[in-house]
């Protein structure tokens, strides 16, 4: 009976380690944080804010847990530092909400920070990013 005690108690212990590697596998997955539109990635709050910045467009994407946020009811404010240059900007909801975007003329370079203050139902979260 030993034996047989033995072999179940290493056979559930295969098991649980199995199911926690996989487990952690898709955790992992699921907070993948590369850029989905070009742009730099920030995460906060489980939510990852991917920011693009293009010569007369800016555009905010969030994706929660992997997943699309619709931003359709949500504002941004982007600032823009580059050197001893400030730039602000209002950024709102794309028609299809699937993006916050502002139009402009962006003069943004290699290590160009920029500040996002993102409300979204009812709460305002600051990020920050530095672009590539």
């Amino acid at each position: 009976m030993p034996v047989l005690f033995r072999s179940l108690a290493a056979g559930a212990a295969l098991v649980l380690a199995s199911v926690t590697a996989f487990a952690a596998g898709d955790h992992d997955h699921a907070h993948d944080h590369k850029p989905l539109h070009g742009g730099v990635v920030t995460e906060v709050r489980d939510v990852d804010y991917e920011l693009v910045v293009q010569p007369a467009m800016a555009q905010l994407y969030l994706r929660d847990h992997g997943e699309q946020v619709n931003v359709s009811n949500s504002t941004a404010k982007l600032t823009l530092l580059t050197g001893s240059q400030k730039q602000e900007v209002q950024l709102t909801p794309a028609a299809d909400g699937s993006r916050l975007e502002g139009s402009g003329t962006f003069a943004a370079t290699k290590d160009t920070k920029a500040v996002v203050q993102v409300e979204r139902e009812g709460n305002v979260t600051g990020v920050r990013f530095v672009l590539p």
